[in-house]
């Protein structure tokens, strides 16, 4: 299990940044986490930057997958390794959302309180995967303090998501969800520009 451990962001001028907004945003909110834990929202919020980090790539081209789908396929997994990859997938995307788009979901059927009963419950069933002399207690305290906190880290994510990088991504999950709902041929047109192509056989349901 020595893969779950915190990546190394190999954009110094990006880790710089986030590390010291998620601080900021920590010692603003009276937060306290880990080192290895804020070293892990860093990476958390660089490897988002990346598009195919939010979207599930079909047959049809990029969509995104809701969460209750994420969630049966961590229960489906039988490969001890492959499961707690689909654990950590779900806690990230999860969390992401939760700070990042916290607007956006306020407007849905689901509120964070869902992606926090989901996403807290992966990473704690993680952190639970963990335990052995082979998996190594940091990424178990990691993924333990994620699902202690959820709702506290999200909130981090949401003040720092005011980078311009972090917005562009809030605009192409509207534009996705826009074209989603309206069909809109405008909006089809700018997710091309920006390298996504929209799933005609995506369901127009809400995450």
């Amino acid at each position: 299990m020595s893969g779950f451990e915190p990546r190394v962001i190999v954009d110094t001028s990006l880790q710089e940044y986030f590390h010291d907004s998620v601080h900021d945003a920590l010692s603003r909110q009276q937060l306290e986490a880990q080192p290895t834990t804020i070293a892990y929202l860093v990476n958390l919020l660089v490897s988002f930057l990346h598009t195919e980090r939010l979207y599930h790539l079909t047959e049809d081209g990029p969509a995104f997958r809701p969460l209750a789908m994420r969630y049966a396929d961590t229960l489906q997994e039988l490969s001890p390794e492959r499961r707690a990859r689909a654990l950590r997938e779900l806690g990230d995307v999860a969390l992401f959302v939760a700070g990042v788009f916290a607007e956006s979901l306020n407007r849905k059927l689901v509120d964070v309180d869902y992606y926090a009963a989901l996403g807290g419950g992966a990473y704690a069933r993680l952190a639970d995967t963990l335990r052995g002399p082979e998996a190594g207690g940091r990424s178990r305290d990691v993924f333990g303090e994620l699902a202690a906190k959820f709702i506290d880290f999200a909130d981090v994510l949401g003040e720092v998501a005011e980078h311009p990088e972090v917005r562009h991504h809030k605009d192409v999950l509207r534009l996705y969800e826009r074209w989603l709902k309206t069909g809109s041929r405008r909006a089809a047109v700018r997710l091309r520009a920006l390298g996504i192509e929209p799933n005609a056989g995506a369901s127009r349901a809400t995450h």
